[in-house]
C-alpha cells in the first residue's frame, strides 16, 4: 500500500508539472486568485462585491443524488460534482465585478479516493477550483496533524483558523497553526475574514486524530480579533468563517463576544440556510454540503460602508450544467488507479439510501442490520450519528439500487475495528441522556457533533425538547423493560485513541474485546449474503415531541431545511 501510494503521489507531481495548472506544494496564487486579492485599492464611491462559499463537500467529486424536502416530502435530483461546481462558480463570478471564493472545511475526508490517497488526490482538484481562502474543518485531522498541515499547505490559497494551536505538551499552547484572519482589499475597502474550527474536535473525532493540537472556544479570543479587524485594520465588514455547526454559530451570533461581527459564514452541520438567521450581533448562514450548493453573499458599498447585504443559496443542479473540462481531466487522472475498485458493485438495496433525518435513516439501519447479522449474540448494536454521505437512489438494470465499494466508503470513510463489551442498564440510561443532550440541548452552545446515536436491539421513547437529564421516557431491550442493575452486551466500533474501556463515548465498559473484524468487512459480507437489502428504519428511536422526519436539530429560530 505504501509503495503504491508513493507511486501515485509521484504521478500527481508529474500531473502538476505537466499541466501548469496545479501544484502539490505551496506557491503563487493563480490568476483568478490574484484578481481576488490584489484588486486596485483606489477609492470608489459606489460598488458591490460578492462572497461565494462552499463547504463540507467531503470529497464527493462526481454528480450524485441529492435529497430536497418539498411540500413535506423527500424528492431526489442530481447535484454537485466538482466539474459542475467549477463551471457554475465561474458563471456566477462572471456576473459580478468583485468576487471572493471560500471553502469552509471537510475537504479531505469522505470518499474511497480520499482514503486511498490520504487526501492527496483532492489537492490538484481544489487548486484548480481557484479558491481564495480555506478554513480547516473538523475532519481535516483524519490523517493526523502532520498530514493535515501537509495537505492544507499544498493548497495555493491562504488558510485561516484562530483556535487551533500547536500542543507543546502538558496542555501548554504554542503558536497558532494557521493565521487567525485574512484581509481582502477592494476599492480601498477592507473585508476581514476570521476563522474558527470546532473546539470539540478531540471529542467528536477519534482522539488520536487531533493529537498535537489544542483547540479553544471561539469566545476565548473572538472579541480580541474583531477589535483588531475593526479598529486597527479598519475593516468595513467582518465575517467569521466557521466550522462549528449551525447551533453553535447561532449561539456565537448571540454572544456579546461577537459584537462587531457582521456575518458568520458557517459549516459542519450541512444545514441549508436560504434566509440568513439574524442573531443579536451577526447574521448566520450555511450552504449545505457535498458540492450541491453555493452560498452567495452580495454586499453593496457607499462611501466605504456596507449599506445593503443580500444572500442566496444557489442549487448546483448537475443536469443543468456542463462540467468544466479542466476539472474533469484532473478527476479522471487522479481517480484512474482506483476507479474499478470504487465502482465495483458489492450489493443492492430495494429502497433509496440516505442519511438526512436527525433520528433514523436507511443508511444507518443498514449498518445496524449488518452488525446484528454478523454478531447475533449481542443485545444492542450501536452506530454513530454521522451526517456525511450523499443519497444513493438510482436503480440499475436490475431494478434495484446498486451499492458500490465506493458507496461503502462514502457511508463509512473510517474502517474501524468492531468492539464489544458489557454495561449496566444505569450506564445505558445515563449515556442516552448525555447523547440526546448533545443533539437537542436547550443551550445551543452545548450541542455538538452529528445526530441521534443509532441503535438496534434497544427501543427508546424520548422527548427531544425535554429537560436535560429527563428526556428519556422509556427503554426496552429485546422487548423487555430496561433494568438498571442488569448488564447488557453492546457492540460498536473502536475509535482510534479511545481508552480500552470506552465504546461509543460510553465510559467504564466491562469485558471489552476488539473483534477480528472491521466495519467494512462486516458490511461487505452482509451485502454479499443478503442482497438485495431493504433497510427500512424500525422506529427504535422515537421522539414523542418531534416527527420521525425531523431534518434539523436547530430550534427557536426562523429556519427550515429544504
Amino acid at each position: 500500500m505504501k509503495n503504491s501510494r508513493r507511486s501515485f503521489i509521484a504521478k500527481l507531481g508529474a500531473l502538476s508539472a505537466g499541466t501548469g495548472l496545479i501544484s502539490l506544494a505551496p506557491g503563487c496564487a493563480n490568476e483568478t486568485q490574484k484578481q481576488a486579492v490584489d484588486l486596485d485599492d483606489s477609492p470608489k464611491t459606489n460598488f458591490k462585491l460578492t462572497i461565494f462559499q462552499t463547504t463540507d463537500v467531503h470529497c464527493q467529486i462526481h454528480p450524485h443524488d441529492e435529497l430536497y424536502w418539498e411540500n413535506g416530502e423527500s424528492i431526489f435530483k442530481k447535484a454537485g460534482g466538482y466539474a459542475n461546481l467549477h463551471t457554475f462558480i465561474q458563471q456566477e463570478r462572471a456576473k459580478v465585478e468583485n468576487s471572493f471564493l471560500i471553502d469552509t472545511g471537510d475537504m479531505f475526508q469522505g470518499s474511497m479516493l480520499s482514503v486511498k490517497t490520504e487526501g492527496e488526490a483532492m489537492v490538484p482538484i481544489l487548486n484548480a477550483m481557484s479558491y481564495d481562502l480555506y478554513l480547516p474543518g473538523n475532519w481535516e485531522v483524519v490523517y493526523y496533524k502532520k498530514s493535515m498541515q501537509d495537505l492544507l499547505g499544498s493548497l495555493n490559497a491562504p488558510k485561516v483558523c484562530a483556535n487551533m494551536y500547536h500542543d507543546l505538551g502538558n496542555g501548554q499552547k504554542g503558536e497558532l497553526i494557521f493565521p487567525p484572519y485574512y484581509i481582502w482589499r477592494v476599492n480601498g475597502v477592507k473585508i476581514g475574514f476570521l476563522g474558527y474550527n470546532d473546539h470539540l474536535v478531540p471529542n467528536r473525532q477519534s482522539p488520536n486524530y487531533s493529537e498535537g493540537i489544542i483547540f479553544t472556544k471561539p469566545e476565548d479570543n473572538v472579541a480580541h480579533y474583531v477589535d483588531v479587524l475593526k479598529n486597527q485594520e479598519k475593516c468595513a465588514f467582518v465575517a467569521i468563517v466557521s466550522h462549528i455547526g449551525l447551533s453553535q454559530e447561532i449561539a456565537l451570533a448571540n454572544n456579546p463576544a461577537a459584537e462587531g461581527v457582521d456575518y458568520i459564514l458557517g459549516a459542519d452541520t450541512h444545514e441549508r440556510v436560504r434566509k440568513p438567521i439574524q442573531g443579536k450581533y451577526a447574521k448566520v448562514v450555511q450552504p449545505g454540503a457535498f458540492g450541491s450548493f453555493l452560498g452567495k453573499l452580495e454586499l453593496t458599498f457607499e462611501d466605504g460602508k456596507v449599506v445593503k447585504d443580500e444572500y442566496e443559496l444557489l442549487d448546483v443542479l448537475a443536469d443543468e450544467i456542463k462540467g468544466s473540462e479542466k476539472i474533469t481531466n484532473i478527476i479522471e487522472q487522479v481517480e484512474a488507479p482506483f476507479k474499478s475498485d470504487i465502482e465495483k458493485v458489492v450489493g443492492y438495496s430495494t429502497i433509496p439510501l440516505y442519511r438526512y433525518f436527525v433520528i433514523e435513516n436507511p443508511i444507518d439501519q443498514m449498518v445496524l442490520d449488518a452488525l446484528s447479522w454478523k454478531i447475533p449474540d449481542i443485545d444492542i448494536v450501536l452506530s454513530n450519528g454521522f451526517r456525511f454521505c450523499p443519497p444513493n437512489t438510482t436503480p440499475d438494470e436490475t431494478g434495484n439500487i446498486p451499492i458500490t465499494r465506493g458507496n461503502v466508503y462514502d457511508m463509512l470513510p473510517v474502517d474501524s475495528i468492531v468492539r464489544t463489551g458489557r454495561v449496566t442498564g444505569l450506564q445505558l440510561m445515563n449515556w442516552l441522556e448525555k447523547e440526546l443532550n448533545n443533539v437537542f440541548a436547550e443551550d445551543a452552545s452545548k450541542r455538538f457533533g452529528g445526530w441521534v446515536i443509532k441503535f438496534q436491539g434497544m427501543e427508546v421513547e424520548f422527548y427531544a425538547f425535554g429537560d436535560e437529564g429527563k428526556r428519556v421516557k422509556s427503554v426496552t431491550v429485546k422487548g423487555e423493560p430496561l433494568e438498571l442493575t442488569k448488564t447488557y452486551s453492546i457492540s460498536a466500533c473502536e475509535r482510534d485513541g479511545d481508552p480500552a474501556d470506552v465504546i461509543c463515548r460510553m465510559n467504564n465498559v466491562q469485558n471489552v474485546v476488539n473483534k477480528d473484524l472491521t466495519l467494512h468487512q462486516v458490511m461487505l459480507e452482509y451485502l454479499a449474503e443478503n442482497s438485495p437489502v431493504t433497510p427500512t428504519p424500525k422506529g427504535a428511536a422515537k421522539a414523542l415531541d418531534a416527527p420521525a422526519t425531523l431534518l434539523t436539530q436547530v430550534s427557536g429560530v426562523e429556519y427550515q431545511f429544504r
